[in-house]
């Protein structure tokens, strides 16, 4: 019982603070932690979330979605994209801590992404189901490895050790790796386009240009550009680099919602208030996974 009752007052202050973050963005709002992977049900768990948000005489035309996720597969956040899209008009994406790989691409499907000086994104390094490994790992690793070990026996300077090692690579695995990549460039660059910057009439990020009309075809440009960048390994070195909003916005010249300032103060302790609780909670039970709506814990 007296569990019961911590369970019910947890709730209900995760359902309060939700419900200030829906006011405050005129949206329903929807959490979610943990990695994209098939077997959790994610598509499914969506689904009803979604469903249950717009059988609701409160819903809105517009979502928030916090995130929180290390990626994952990216065919499954294009089909969490579709049921989205589906019901929603507008999709603002808020980021406290972080979101890589398919996380960051899942973000460039949105109209908004929120972060502040502590958030980060993080390099468009798809990740693959390995049988041999029994989960998701980085696809751009694989394929940078291949590469080198081609040039070496191209070169003639591969090791018999290399050589050996490279025989033992499951080919058709590679090809998936492959797939993955082209398909994360694909979408990254659709969904900025129709998406991100749909809106953009002029130059907004870019101070060289900034103010200067903005054709479809440069649009195209411009999300191709992007997703070169934040699909370049040799660039990021690591699957697990953060990007912080000021190379977003410099750089790769992403458009950010910075929550960061005084003039935000508001904003931010909303998010921080129900995004530290909500964190501490998954921390505390050991949960891999975890959606939170006003209809869903």
């Amino acid at each position: 019982m007296i569990i019961d009752n911590y369970d019910k007052t947890i709730y209900a202050v995760l359902h309060e603070r939700l419900s200030d973050i829906e006011k405050k963005f005129d949206a329903d709002a929807l959490f979610y932690y943990g990695e994209f992977d098939h077997r959790l049900g994610i598509a499914k768990r969506f689904t009803d979330v979604i469903e249950q948000l717009k059988n609701d005489k409160q819903t809105k035309n517009r979502i928030v979605i916090f995130l929180n996720t290390p990626g994952g597969s990216v065919e499954l956040v294009e089909k969490l994209v579709d049921i989205i899209r589906h019901h929603y008009n507008e999709v603002y994406f808020v980021i406290p801590d972080v979101a890589f790989s398919a996380g960051t691409i899942f973000c460039m499907s949105g109209d908004e992404i929120f972060m502040d000086y502590s958030s980060a994104l993080g390099p468009i390094d798809p990740q693959v189901f390995s049988i041999k490994e029994n989960g998701y790992v980085p696809a751009l690793g694989y394929l940078d490895k291949v590469e080198e070990l081609v040039a070496k026996s191209r070169d003639g300077t591969i090791t018999s050790v290399e050589y050996e090692y490279f025989q033992g690579f499951d080919f058709a695995f590679l090809k998936s790796c492959e797939q993955a990549r082209d398909l994360t460039v694909t979408l990254l660059k659709k969904w900025l386009v129709e998406y991100k910057i749909k809106d953009w009439d002029v130059y907004r990020t870019n101070p060289d240009n900034k103010g200067i009309p903005l054709t479809k075809k440069r649009k195209e440009q411009i999300a191709e550009e992007i997703a070169e960048d934040l699909g370049n390994h040799k660039k990021w070195l690591s699957h697990g680099r953060h990007i912080g909003i000021g190379t977003l916005q410099t750089e790769l010249t992403i458009q950010i919602h910075d929550y960061s300032g005084e003039d935000e103060k508001e904003l931010k302790q909303l998010i921080r208030n129900y995004n530290d609780f909500i964190v501490g909670f998954i921390s505390r039970n050991g949960l891999e996974s975890f959606i939170h709506s006003r209809h869903y814990i």
